[in-house]
């Protein structure tokens, strides 16, 4: 059974709502009618009723739950509350009033604030920053969440390495350019989501073009220090760097250039340096290794909300619900 029916299983067994809210891109209705089709989780959809009705054309949306702020008993309270989440950024109700009613992620948002939703799933038609920004000013961090960021769960077909070729790939798309301190902690973070989304402990590595000092740069220099940091931090870690690819990943390999490293061969969470690398990292395998890449999901935010790539089909939207249903568990 591959990953992500994993997930569809974990999530009939304990059925979240996930809202949809883009509601004007065909992607979400055929991902709403899958999703309804193998029955693992409760979609929101979110719009007037008319319209999503008709945009859905053939397929089979009858067990979505259509909210259209325009005419929701909810949305004054939600109003309310997002003028008093955002008072002192000088939020009138006004202003409340033309984001809820027209916005439909902030709306969707405020559904999983007020908890009449689960999760969300958003960003086929949105840019990450528009997809984050509500997450990040309404729901906020999670309690001891030192910094937000993302992963991809990545499934490689035909796979020795990592956890039978599932790996958690982070972060390649949210941090820029993550200090020592910042990388010590999205290894923290993303230690977690594999631990939740496998149910295995996660062996993670510190990616760079070094290891074990076999180079000297201020960039390595960074990856080291994380290391150090997490390790202090987080001692009950199976965690280890700096170290290139093939030695986080093939035993053999890992034994000649980090002997005596736990992790060096068997790693299944990789950390990298910056977005530039687990950007280009993720997609390389994606597309070359014809890898299944769910993502990118965030961790750290209070309450489950994903992102997606602009360029996903309608089955990867589907694959991201069933995460962000399981995350909703936790």
């Amino acid at each position: 059974m591959g990953f992500i029916d994993l997930m569809k299983d974990r999530a009939r067994a304990d059925r979240k709502k996930i809202v949809l809210p883009e509601t004007e891109d065909a992607r979400i209705y055929a991902a709403a009618a899958q999703i309804q089709k193998e029955d693992f989780a409760d979609v929101i959809l979110i719009g007037n009723e008319e319209t999503i009705k008709k945009n859905a054309g053939d397929l089979d949306i009858s067990k979505a739950v259509i909210v259209d702020p325009a005419a929701c008993e909810k949305t004054a309270a939600y109003i309310d509350k997002l003028v008093e989440l955002r008072s002192k950024k000088g939020m009138t109700k006004e202003q409340a009033t033309e984001i809820l009613l027209n916005n439909y992620t902030y709306f969707g948002v405020m559904m999983v604030k007020m908890g009449d939703a689960d999760g969300l799933v958003s960003g086929a038609c949105h840019s990450t920053a528009d997809t984050l920004r509500p997450c990040l000013q309404i729901l906020k961090t999670a309690p001891g969440t030192k910094l937000v960021s993302s992963f991809f769960i990545m499934c490689v077909p035909d796979c020795e390495y990592g956890l039978n070729g599932t790996f958690v790939f982070s972060d390649c798309g949210l941090n820029q350019n993550p200090n020592s301190e910042e990388l010590a902690a999205i290894a923290k973070s993303s230690a977690e989501s594999f631990r939740t989304l496998t149910g295995e402990e996660p062996i993670v590595a510190m990616l760079s073009y070094s290891t074990m000092g076999s180079a000297k740069h201020d960039d390595v220099t960074k990856v080291q220090e994380a290391v150090k940091i997490a390790k202090e931090q987080y001692p009950e870690l199976a965690l280890d760097g700096e170290m290139q690819l093939d030695a986080a990943i093939v035993e053999k390999v890992g034994q000649s250039k980090a002997p005596g490293s736990k992790v060096a061969g068997h790693a299944n969470t990789l950390i990298f340096p910056n977005l530039d690398a687990g950007n280009i990292g993720y997609k390389l395998v994606q597309r070359l290794a014809k890898a299944e890449a769910y993502g990118p999901v965030t961790q750290g935010i209070a309450a489950p909300v994903n992102d997606l790539s602009r360029g996903c089909s309608a089955e990867d939207i589907v694959g991201v619900a069933a995460i962000t249903a399981v995350q909703c568990q936790k």
